[in-house]
């Protein structure tokens, strides 16, 4: 699959929306066949990453469009297979099945209740696994994502010894990024007093470690790149991949070993991300990180799983401005979940493309190569410019 390219991207924005999930694609799409310099009747493939009843299915999506595509497929609609949509796209790119495939990142939260009540539309499908989708313990009360992820991040500072405020360093740098980003929903600014000051909302996590909730309306084009060449916009390259892990000792709010439902593994040690040996490259090589930041506590762990820092290093690892702009490794230039909105991932990798294009304005990394996305499930792509 080296041989793909992202040729457009589309946004509509963040916040609320009032307009149906096919207005949001809608829009999205003309974005970004604009940006590709396509016609609409060039695309034959799409992916829907959130489908019914907050996203858009792939069926209907495909009339409300105008869209004749011989290859579609969905995932399930949960928030952690951004990254899935784009190598499934590539794939059908690879196997000849699509030519120019539509990934959409589409859905509407503000007309729905909070996670974990019953009331809300997607509450059945949420618990659907025994446990809950993220090993949440229904009959304790813990029946939204921020309960695995609290347990998670209690275990975490309790195994490494860590002192919980240091979290306040990535909700910091993420709003700082946010207050360059005319698109975040959160742009004031953030100071260590401000984050502490913060209330709980399960300990150890306070409200300036969750996601700002979000409507979102995200259309990605992917095509092989040779075909991107050709096109009037400015192609970027998905060089290598690797996708999400599953198995006893995996939890989608923690590296392995975090999950209180899962295996003991108190030894984790990550090895080489096959993204990084797939291109011959180091950790050091990559110029920014974008990954799935529902709660501070998973910047820490995305890193730690791909060998930026070891096990219960990141703590420190992120202080003093180090994943900040003008650190040795920005991560979320944006301003991610935490500040610019929760987009399942697609605004991270809308802005990584910009990155790699090289039109981030005053978030622009200098002298930007090669650009990761990354969570705590194992799932990767580098990105790279078409040279």
């Amino acid at each position: 699959m080296k041989g793909t390219s992202v040729a457009g991207v589309g946004s509509v924005g963040f916040g609320r929306h009032d307009e149906s999930a096919g207005s949001l694609a809608g829009r999205a799409l003309s974005a970004a066949l604009a940006d590709a310099g396509l016609r609409r009747d060039q695309i034959d493939g799409l992916v829907v990453q959130i489908g019914s009843p907050r996203g858009i299915d792939y069926d209907e999506a495909a009339t409300l469009l105008g869209l004749d595509v011989r290859y579609a497929s969905q995932t399930w609609s949960h928030g952690r297979f951004a990254s899935t949509v784009l190598m499934t796209a590539a794939m059908a790119v690879e196997c000849g099945l699509a030519d120019y495939v539509a990934c959409l990142g589409v859905f509407r939260n503000s007309p729905l209740p909070p996670y974990g009540e019953a009331g809300r539309a997607d509450f059945a499908e949420g618990m659907r696994e025994g446990g809950g989708a993220h090993a949440e313990t229904p009959y304790a009360g813990l029946a939204a994502p921020i309960g695995g992820a609290a347990l998670a991040t209690r275990r975490y500072l309790a195994l490494y010894g860590v002192d919980r405020d240091k979290l306040g360093a990535v909700a910091i740098a993420q709003r700082g990024h946010a207050a360059l980003n005319e698109a975040a929903l959160k742009r004031d600014p953030m100071t260590e007093a401000d984050y502490r000051a913060s209330r709980w909302i399960v300990e150890p996590l306070r409200l300036f470690d969750c996601s700002v909730p979000s409507d979102c309306g995200t259309v990605m084009i992917v095509t092989s790149a040779e075909r991107a060449r050709d096109l009037a916009g400015t192609p970027v390259r998905m060089l290598a991949y690797q996708g999400i892990n599953a198995g006893p000792d995996e939890f989608i709010f923690g590296r392995p070993g975090l999950g209180i439902n899962q295996a003991d593994v108190f030894d984790y040690r990550p090895g080489t991300a096959r993204v990084h040996a797939e291109l011959a490259i180091a950790p050091a090589d990559i110029g920014t990180f974008g990954c799935y930041d529902g709660f501070t506590s998973q910047v820490w762990w995305a890193l730690e799983r791909f060998g930026f820092c070891e096990p219960g290093d990141a703590p420190d690892w992120t202080q003093d401005g180090r994943i900040a702009l003008g650190g040795d490794l920005p991560v979320n230039t944006s301003g991610g979940h935490l500040s610019e909105g929760h987009s399942n991932g697609w605004g991270q990798l809308a802005e990584i493309v910009t990155q790699v294009r090289g039109r981030a304005g005053a978030r622009q990394v200098p002298g930007l190569r090669l650009a990761q996305w990354g969570s705590t499930l194992g799932d990767s792509i580098v990105f790279g410019r078409d040279e």
